[in-house]
């Protein structure tokens, strides 16, 4: 990989390997990706299922650990960190969007998005205003006080995002995140998410069935055989 390229990057994945074990067996399920993720670029990682994306997605965002290979977030090799250093980095330079928003149903709307800010040391009102300024952006504004039996799915995503994007990350990682919504709701989903890309500069990773989807991202790789390639995706 280009050491410029490298250097310019949010992101880097530079020959990581994963092999899970199981009993005596040994299953290689990644064999030296290489990824370079630059400032506000839009990434679509497409493949079949069980080639391994939610698994590079948990490499990448220092979930799990590669049994080889080095990511650097920001710069910072993630696997020499301790966990509790991991974490923070995960917390202050790293959003996720899962295909289950993995919200909290007992809190609001804003007090979901709040909570990643709550492990820094910002004052509270300024806690509350940067969450409600992100919600005004997603749309969510006349949302901000209900609870999540109280509004739609696609809210539901939509705050999952706020709530991914209120740290201010260097890069959002999305794994299949409208695959339990219907197409018109999918697709404002989509929306909303390219359009806080754009006007954060926040790169945007996305692991995705959606072809078409794909094809509207900057660029689009493929995960097969264990290894990323450029994706060639037909019209």
């Amino acid at each position: 990989m280009n050491k410029r390229v490298q250097e310019s990057a949010v992101l880097v994945c530079d020959g990581v390997k994963k092999t899970y074990h199981e009993g005596k067996l040994n299953v290689p399920v990644l064999h030296g990706v290489h990824l370079a993720v630059q400032p506000g670029e839009q990434i679509a990682i497409v493949g079949e299922s069980g080639a391994g994306k939610s698994t590079l997605l948990h490499m990448l965002g220092g979930l799990d650990k590669p049994t080889s290979g080095v990511v650097r977030v920001d710069g910072v090799d993630i696997n020499r960190l301790s966990e509790n250093k991991r974490s923070l980095l995960r917390n202050q330079k790293l959003g996720f969007v899962y295909q289950l928003h993995h919200l909290l149903p007992e809190f609001t709307v804003l007090e979901n998005v709040c909570m990643p800010l709550l492990f820094q040391t910002m004052p509270i009102e300024q806690v509350r205003e940067t969450a409600i300024e992100l919600l005004k952006r997603v749309g969510l504004e006349k949302r901000m006080l209900h609870k999540l039996g109280e509004i739609s799915g696609g809210e539901r995503q939509r705050t999952a995002i706020a709530r991914a994007l209120v740290t201010g990350p260097v890069c959002l990682l999305a794994d299949e995140p409208t695959g339990n919504l219907d197409h018109k709701t999918a697709e404002k989903v989509y929306q909303t998410m390219l359009e806080m890309n754009r006007a954060s500069n926040t790169s945007l990773i996305i692991v995705t069935h959606d072809l078409a989807l794909a094809k509207r991202m900057d660029r689009q790789l493929v995960l097969e055989d264990g290894v990323l390639k450029e994706a060639s995706l037909s019209s």
